[in-house]
């Protein structure tokens, strides 16, 4: 089946929150902190997102936030999986974003 896009309006921030599967973490240690957040600035400023704080991002236009949300969770759980020996994703289905309103 496929996914109905998400809704994103460009200069609105969002809140998109990180939670593993079952509750677990998401980020292990000091180095998977340091790999998310590299990343997390990379695709920020590939996809012209402002981050006010690590959950509060503002797209330019309606596709960024997917982007970057799709590109750091590509790195990242690869990442985790081949560092930790795993083969399993990280988190239960596809993020979630609520609007906080416009600047």
């Amino acid at each position: 089946m496929v996914r109905l896009p998400q809704l994103n309006l460009p200069d609105t921030p969002q809140h998109v929150p990180q939670r593993g599967n079952n509750e677990q973490a998401y980020v292990f240690n000091n180095d998977g902190y340091k790999i998310y957040l590299d990343k997390l600035k990379l695709y920020s400023r590939k996809y012209k997102i402002a981050v006010h704080s690590y959950v509060l991002m503002t797209p330019e236009t309606e596709y960024e936030v997917n982007q970057l949300m799709q590109s750091l969770e590509r790195y990242y759980v690869r990442y985790i999986n081949q560092t930790y020996d795993r083969t399993d994703t990280l988190r239960e289905g596809r993020y979630k974003s609520t609007h906080m309103g416009s600047r």
